[in-house]
């Protein structure tokens, strides 16, 4: 593995002396932290199993009380954050942990350094090693802000997710339509697309398909139901649509997922 690049300010890991520290290092690519120093608007961590901060970047020592990433390191975050944050990210870190599945988009009102609240867009990856252990969590936040999204937009976004996990619970059968989405969001169709172009990166069609595909994904880590149940219960036609989509998706079949979660 190559030697990680030391950013202006010294050394860009603190190692770990413990060994499930140890595992997560050894699963990852150090270098990554040099590089995620390089981005300011980006809060970056890995944490091993037990919730003890691994690595950390720059951006993600500012959000918290101390000064320095070795203040950070082998903690928790409820040594870290308020007890409302912390709360929600142990919560988040369980849910990956439990199903050995990512967690992603996840829109999220953080506090930025000065104090001032701002949308964040997190995604949290589970870490195995090389023998398909699962021994830590990789995490982003993405400072919205840089995209130039306002209150009403991103109000409007956390509208739109909500809304469409509960059309999921209540009746996946029903196809939404486009007015569907825009009416959830409060917004007209055009607007709706510029929003969550703005926001995701998505159309909002891309959204509602990845939104059904990660509900999916939830199924078959957390049960035995049948993959054609899971197809019907996630608005597919059929398993065979199910399949396709979840592959272009995911890169694996639901099948192989199921698999691959169990082993976990």
């Amino acid at each position: 593995m190559p030697p990680p690049v030391p950013p202006p300010d010294g050394p860009p890991v603190d190692e770990p002396t413990w060994p499930a520290g140890d595992a997560v290092l050894a699963a990852m690519a150090r270098t990554m932290v040099a590089l995620m120093d390089e981005l300011s608007d980006v809060m970056f961590c890995a944490k091993d199993a037990s919730g003890r901060y691994v690595l950390v970047n720059r951006t993600f020592v500012h959000r918290t009380k101390e000064r320095s990433r070795r203040q950070v390191v082998g903690r928790r975050a409820r040594d870290l954050f308020v007890p409302e944050l912390a709360e929600r990210y142990e919560a988040q870190d369980a849910e990956v942990l439990r199903g050995g599945r990512p967690l992603r988009g996840e829109l999220e009102l953080i506090r930025r350094l000065g104090g001032t609240p701002g949308w964040y867009l997190t995604s949290k990856l589970p870490v195995h090693d090389d023998a398909d252990r699962l021994v830590g969590i990789v995490s982003v936040s993405r400072d919205l802000r840089s995209r130039d999204a306002d209150d009403v937009t991103m109000d409007a976004m956390a509208r739109l997710r909500s809304a469409v996990e509960r059309h999921l619970d209540r009746s996946p059968e029903v196809a939404l339509t486009v007015r569907d989405l825009a009416s959830m969001a409060g917004c007209t169709p055009a607007v709706l697309d510029r929003r969550v172009k703005q926001v995701f990166g998505l159309s909002p069609r891309q959204l509602v398909l990845r939104t059904r595909v990660d509900r999916a994904a939830d199924l078959l880590t957390g049960g035995s139901t049948p993959i054609a149940e899971i197809a019907a219960g996630t608005g597919f036609y059929d398993q065979a649509a199910f399949t396709r989509a979840f592959a272009r998706l995911t890169g694996e079949t639901p099948a192989s997922f199921r698999r691959r979660a169990r082993r976990g």
